[in-house]
Formats: structure tokens, sequence, C-alpha cells
């Protein structure tokens, strides 16, 4: 694999309770609407389950995702094609975690920063509908 090791460890304080985190981090209808411009393997389950195998593009570059672990609150992936590594997410009341490492050609710690920062906005806003 081409590229630099680089590891990077984020978490952040985001609005709603475990279960709408838990959502929007396990349910493929909720990360096609936040994880844009990255698209995910078609045909998903309702829900990412321990064992699943599936693919991200980000313009021309692949990612193949194994979910390791999927949890009440905890998601952790291994990662190989575009990164080779792990992605892990842990989450609470009020905060996600995200633990990513591997080698890469992409800036990992920006596409992490960038993708935490529109699970935030997408939080937002699926607690102003619920309210």
């Amino acid at each position: 694999m081409l590229g630099n090791f680089q590891q990077s460890q984020l978490r952040i304080a985001v609005p709603g309770n475990q279960k709408l985190i838990r959502d929007s981090l396990l349910k493929p209808s909720y990360l096609n609407q936040w994880l844009l411009p990255q698209t995910l393997s078609p045909d998903l389950p309702d829900i990412l389950e321990t064992g699943l195998k599936f693919t991200s593009s980000l313009g021309i570059i692949t990612i193949e995702h194994q979910v390791e672990v999927a949890d009440n609150n905890y998601l952790r992936m291994i990662l190989s094609q575009g990164i080779d590594g792990y992605h892990e997410w842990l989450w609470g009341d009020g905060w996600v975690q995200s633990r990513l490492e591997g080698i890469s050609l992409l800036p990992l710690n920006l596409c992490q920063t960038f993708s935490l920062l529109k699970l935030r906005n997408f939080l937002q806003g699926q607690n102003k509908e619920q309210e």
C-alpha cells in the first residue's frame, strides 16, 4: 500500500442521545445522508452488523470495510484498499469519538474532522425534527 502511516483520534460534543447517534452511525439510510460526498455500496442491510463487508467510494478512491464489531455504543471496521487500517467509533449521550489509523495517501485527519463536523450538523437537523 502506498501512502503514509497516519493516526487520528477526535472526540466532539454532539446534540442527541445515544440511540440517535447509534442510528446515525449504524443505519446506512442515515449514513448516506451525512457521509456525502462519500458513497456506500448499494443494497446494504437496514443496519450494519458484525461480519458485514461493504465498500465506500470517495471520488476514484474505493475503501473496503469489514465490520469487526457493531454494538450499542461501539463500531469497529477493518479498512483496506484506499486505507489499510481500521476505523473505530464510540459514542454516548451528547458525544462521539472517532479513531482512525492506517496507511493511505488521503489526509486522514482532515477527512475525519470533516466527517465529524458533518455528523454533528446531521444530528442537529435530526434533533430539530424531533422537537
